[in-house]
């Protein structure tokens, strides 16, 4: 009992002192702007279906919030499913060291791996870090105790698997494949049967989530926008370049996010303006893509690099029986993170989870195959040990370092939020390209920050954007789905706040005259926070 219980507490103890010590904040600004559209401040209402995330879960947080609206359920949700994901691979890990280490040693080992390898999970946290670890954890845990407990494991497992596949069933797929080496090689054959049931699991999940015009419509479109904006596999001429002034419209609206405007960024837009070419993507495009990721892998990962290149050392000097599985899993990890910083792109919040399941998967075949050092340490390994330290202090350093700019990040941002908000209070609805920039490195326990501010938000940038719940939006605040009559009807209402950076208000001057010829947004004198471009706009309409 006291063995469970421990194994249960120090991944608890752990998260809580990370917490504690460096804060938690947000990776990205997507979970601030998922809360947002669950809450109802950026949608016609709480959005209880995400379409092509959070299946469920948004449903049920909707509900939670409406009955407790001060408590962080987003939060605590997540953050009790990496929970539940770090005890799992604790466990793992800790019944491998079992037969090598006293338990003084073995949770020492522990601790320095979680500060190594999983520290950065907790403190700078994004939702899409969850699917991925939650499904690689079920699988190492279900397929290492399948022998012994049979379905009264696997059944857990699957509802694990299930889990993160409501989250992102990409990113629980994803995990599923990392974490395999490592199981195969904790449990042989019964991992595959594991490992087979967890992935029905998801792809039943993935075709019952996905169906429906709107959400295939959705996904599509989704996939379009990626391509462009975020992995630069699709390009577009200059705009000088297009003789038709919509399209060009169009691609300004795009290269900023703004993809409300259905009547302008549509399907027949990408398909006229956008190409892939493979031929410049190779020659431009991919170099400098698989330069930045091995830069960033190096200079964010380098115990992690170190720890993987120490254990091919091993294997490489001792070469053990079934070594080519090892270097093919080796080449299979080195390609998948390349291919998809090169290819797609590879954030902090995918690169860890895949570098933890790698280095996962060669600490077992390393220990399996009994080729950790042995007493007397020789000088090769005491070499490889102060290596080790030292790369542990630069990372500590390191993660120190990044934890006061992540602070001095929120602050700004918070600051500037406040400032924004404070701008359009005593108005009924803010339309804004500015406050989802606010939303990085916020905590993802903290007040929400549009409680203080108008009941409606219309968000101009972004993912949310092209959402279904925007034309929602649209129609209850003016009565139309169609952006261009809706701007106009917006701009006629006196409690409507603009908050704007000149570029958007350019663009949606343009538009505005292609609808309402006279009608314009008129900046104020001085921006909003002195730190940014935003500036409060007053809409004139002269032809009224």
């Amino acid at each position: 009992m006291r063995r469970r219980l421990w194994i249960l507490l120090l991944p608890l103890g752990l998260l809580l002192l990370s917490g504690g010590l460096l804060g938690t904040y947000f990776e990205t600004n997507d979970d601030l702007a998922i809360l947002s559209m669950v809450r109802g401040a950026s949608t016609a209402g709480p959005q209880t279906d995400l379409y092509l995330y959070f299946h469920g879960y948004a449903a049920l947080w909707s509900r939670l919030y409406a009955t407790w609206p001060l408590v962080p359920w987003y939060g605590i949700t997540l953050y009790g499913l990496l929970y539940v994901a770090t005890v799992l691979v604790g466990a793992v890990v800790n019944q491998l060291l079992r037969p090598y280490l006293r338990p003084g040693p073995r949770v020492a080992v522990l601790v320095g791996l979680f500060g190594l390898a999983w520290l950065e999970h907790g403190f700078w946290f994004n939702y899409s870090r969850v699917p991925l670890l939650l499904a690689g954890a079920a699988l190492l845990y279900t397929a290492t105790r399948y022998r012994q407990w049979g379905w009264r494991i696997l059944v857990p497992g699957l509802l694990l698997a299930a889990a993160a596949a409501g989250i992102r069933p990409g990113g629980a797929l994803l995990g599923l494949l990392a974490a395999t080496p490592a199981a195969w090689w904790l449990a042989g054959r019964p991992a595959l049967g594991v490992l087979g049931g967890q992935l029905l699991v998801v792809g039943a999940l993935a075709l019952v989530a996905g169906r429906g015009e709107t959400t295939a419509a959705y996904r599509h479109f989704d996939s379009q926008v990626a391509l462009f904006n975020d992995y630069r596999l699709s390009t577009a001429p200059p705009a000088r370049h297009l003789a038709d002034s919509t399209d060009r419209l169009a691609l300004a609206a795009a290269r900023r996010w703004m993809y409300s405007d259905s009547s302008l960024t549509n399907e027949a837009f990408f398909g006229r303006v956008m190409q892939v070419r493979p031929a410049d993507y190779l020659r431009h495009t991919a170099p400098a893509k698989l330069a930045r990721t091995l830069l960033a892998l190096g200079r964010d990962y380098f115990p992690l690099l170190l720890l993987l290149g120490l254990s091919a050392l091993a294997v490489g000097r001792i070469r053990p029986a079934g070594q080519q599985q090892f270097w093919v899993v080796q080449v299979g990890f080195g390609a998948l993170l390349l291919g998809l910083g090169t290819l797609l792109k590879l954030p902090p919040r995918g690169a860890l989870p895949l570098l933890d399941f790698w280095g996962l998967a060669n600490l077992v075949f390393v220990m399996r195959h009994g080729l950790l050092p042995r007493w007397p340490l020789t000088g090769a390994v005491r070499l490889a040990g102060l290596a080790l330290l030292v790369a542990a202090a630069a990372y500590a350093y390191k993660t120190g370092h990044r934890t006061q700019v992540l602070a001095r990040e929120r602050a700004a941002n918070q600051q500037q939020r406040h400032q924004l908000l404070a701008a359009a209070r005593g108005h009924a609805v803010l339309v804004t390209d500015g406050l989802a920039d606010t939303y990085k490195s916020a905590s993802p326990f903290a007040l929400q920050p549009w409680l203080t501010g108008p009941p409606r938000l219309l968000v101009l940038n972004g993912w949310t954007t092209y959402s279904p719940a925007q034309p929602q939006l649209l129609m209850a605040l003016t009565g139309t789905r169609a952006f261009g009559p809706a701007l106009a009807r917006l701009a006629r209402r006196p409690d409507v706040a603009w908050m704007l950076t000149p570029a958007t208000a350019g663009l949606l001057n343009a538009r505005l005259a292609a609808v309402v010829p006279g009608c314009r947004l008129v900046p104020m004198a001085d921006p909003v926070a002195p730190a940014s471009a935003i500036r409060l706009y007053i809409a004139s309409c002269t032809a009224l």
